[in-house]
């Protein structure tokens, strides 16, 4: 009978943490239907959180998740440029609001209750936190930009209506977030007071029960949230994290203690 020796054992226990990162229905020259991830997501696991990314399909047809969470140590929703479908929180769709990706939205919401369930470190950014608010009970807004009294959070543009071509500009910091005091966000990066990107249209309008708000934008805008007694990392961001953790300390903040989340649960399920 074939032991494990201590050095199979010691070699298995020390393998990166394995990160799945939903991908986005996406058609190739318009003929060729594919799933595809920002590779700035892919570095900001591999090369901040220390972890190994590896893309899963956002369509239920081709990803089991009760499979794909025996196989992965962590997740993360990105961000994308599709609004998730508003009948998932009882309200008619409307074209203007269009691309819509039912079929991640599927995967998304199933996997962040999934992963809460699971103790799995579940980390949303963008799309990923409307989510995250949407799977459990809360709403959106499909522009949050016609509340009044908010800004346009939309990418900038130039005069003639296309958008930027400087990504510095197009990812630049561009407003505050107020931290809760003593909460998640305000201990980990150690301020109550940040200043992010802002690249999105729709937004949370009503949190879900167990979504707790931790960061509000100057204008009211929801930027930040975490799953009450989620028994690790459950955090969700408005704003793209993934641009420049590399550099950025705020995002590298976020992406390492989504990396130790990582660690603690290979070490508790070894």
């Amino acid at each position: 009978m074939f032991e494990e020796s201590s050095c199979g054992r010691s070699e298995r226990a020390m393998r990166k943490p394995v990160v799945g990162v939903i991908g986005n229905a996406h058609r190739v020259e318009n003929r060729f239907q594919v799933q595809m991830v920002g590779e700035r997501n892919l570095r900001a696991v591999a090369e901040v959180s220390g972890g190994l990314p590896l893309m899963f399909a956002g369509s239920p047809d081709i990803t089991d998740i009760a499979a794909l969470l025996d196989a992965v140590d962590g997740i993360i929703l990105t961000g994308a440029r599709a609004n998730v479908h508003p009948t998932r929180f009882n309200v008619d769709p409307c074209e203007k609001h269009e691309p819509y990706d039912i079929h991640r939205d599927e995967v998304a919401l199933a996997l962040s209750v999934a992963c809460v369930a699971r103790g799995i470190p579940l980390f949303g950014i963008c799309r990923g936190l409307q989510e995250m608010n949407v799977a459990f009970g809360g709403s959106l807004h499909p522009e949050i930009r016609e509340i009044p009294g908010r800004m346009n959070h939309r990418m900038p543009r130039l005069e003639n209506g296309e958008i930027h071509p400087d990504p510095t500009v197009i990812f630049a910091d561009r407003h505050d977030v107020d931290l809760t005091p003593g909460g998640a966000f305000a201990e980990l990066l150690g301020c109550e007071r940040i200043r992010v990107n802002s690249l999105h249209g729709q937004g949370i309008l009503d949190p879900g029960k167990r979504v707790l708000i931790e960061g509000i934008a100057e204008d009211g805008t929801i930027e930040a949230i975490r799953i009450a007694e989620a028994p690790t990392f459950a955090l969700g961001v408005q704003w793209h994290a993934e641009y420049d953790p590399q550099h950025n300390p705020i995002n590298r903040k976020l992406f390492e203690a989504f990396g130790e989340a990582l660690v603690e649960r290979q070490r508790a399920t070894a």
